[in-house]
This record gives structure tokens, sequence and C-alpha cells, in this order.
């Protein structure tokens, strides 16, 4: 009851003849592979109108002393996260103004979106927490602002990355195999890939180099390890 009575305070919407300014906010939609999974960090929103622990991205307003919105996600990553920003490969995704996006007021976000590889992450870092959690994009519960429309653009501008530029290298150990290169564009695109029309295009195309290594253990036989040749996302017809 006391969370309802609360809640009464906020208007469904708000109207324009009400608003003085805008005020900027930044969002980040954080990802990586995991156990075969696509997953992506949330944190928990604990703020009017939301008092029952609202999913939500890590964000929030872009202080004055900031330079830049980046300086800012790098802040909340850190912050609310508890990601260290020099691990994460960040881009630009999206400006969010809908009038109604935020109950509180006019808010305006500037949407992020970022990669991080599995083993480049701490023990802490990979931790879930009731404030900090890693979620499967395809198990997303409740989202409190916009932030589920946030998600999707973002997976969608990933989607499309992946089948011309080089960003999965974003998401790869050091050293991996073809057969995890390829489980992560499955799991990125969201289907199933030839796998050896996959790895004769991937392989022509120069962009990974022979560590040569091997992956030894179980019951198959040895692997090749393979290292993408450069990190920076270059743009190049992979599929």
């Amino acid at each position: 009851m006391k969370n309802t009575a609360k809640n009464k305070l906020f208007k469904p919407a708000l109207d324009p003849k009400d608003l003085k300014f805008a005020i900027i906010a930044a969002d980040a939609a954080l990802w990586t592979v995991a156990d075969g999974q696509l997953l992506i960090r949330l944190v928990s929103v604990n703020v009017p109108p939301y008092f029952n622990n609202k999913a939500g991205l890590p964000g929030g307003l872009i202080l004055p002393t900031e330079v830049n919105a980046e300086q800012s996600v790098k802040r909340l990553l850190r912050d609310k996260a508890g990601v260290i920003d020099s691990k994460v490969y960040l881009e630009q995704l999206y400006t969010f103004s809908d009038i109604n996006r935020d109950p509180r007021g006019r808010v305006v976000a500037l949407a992020y979106t970022g990669i991080v590889p599995w083993d480049r992450l701490s023990t802490r870092e990979r931790e879930n927490s009731a404030d900090s959690w890693w979620q499967n994009v395809k198990k997303l519960p409740s989202m409190a602002y916009d932030h589920k429309e946030i998600i999707a653009t973002a997976l969608d501008r990933l989607k499309t990355k992946a089948a011309y530029t080089t960003i999965v290298a974003q998401f790869m150990p050091k050293e991996f195999t073809l057969t995890e290169l390829e489980q992560a564009y499955e799991l990125i695109l969201d289907k199933d890939i030839d796998k050896r029309n996959f790895r004769k295009k991937i392989l022509s195309l120069g962009i990974l180099k022979d560590t040569g290594k091997e992956r030894r253990g179980g019951k198959f036989r040895p692997a090749k390890l393979y290292a993408f040749r450069s990190l920076n996302v270059e743009v190049i017809e992979v599929l």
C-alpha cells in the first residue's frame, strides 16, 4: 500500500506546457557472451516511480563536471554495474527523447552500447548480486523506463554490425577455436550458421591468424587456436 501511495504522486504522462527544460542522461547496454548465452548487464532501479527494485540499464544524469557523455557512461558502468570501463569497447547508440520516457520529468537519454569479453572480467565483475547482474537477453524481466526499447535497439545494432564488421572480435578471448567463434556469431545473430561455409569464409578474409597452438583435452581431436589480427572494428563482409 505504501508503494501505491507513492506512485500516485506521479502523473502517467507529461504535459509539454508544464515543462520548462529537459535534462540529459546516459544509459549503457553492456554485452558479453558466457555459458552459451548472450548476456546484458542489468541493475536494480529503486527510485520514483519505481519502488520495487525494478530492473534497468546502468544509467543516470550526466554531471556538469563531466566533459562528455562517454565519461558519464564509464562512471555509471563502474559505479552502478561494477565493471571497470577500461575493459569495455563502447560506441554511441542512439538518442532516446520521447517526452514520457521518464515519469519524473523531461529526460533525454544518450544511449551507448558496449562489449566486454568474459575472460577479461574479474571474479567480482562476473558475479550477480541484488544490485547488478548478468541477464540472458532472451529472458528479460520487466524493465524500468524505456530500457527494453534501448536493449532492442542495441541488439539490432549488434546483429547488423556482426554481418558487415569485425565487431564480434570484441566478445572473444585472446585465443579461441573456430567452433567458439562460430558459436559467438550464432548467439549474437540468434540463428544457426552453416559450419563449413562459415569457416571457409572467415579464413578467407584474412582477419584471423593461426597462433600455432592447439586446445587439447576431451573426446575430440585437438582444435587449432586463432586470434584476431586487429581489435579495431573494421568494415568487412563477414557473413
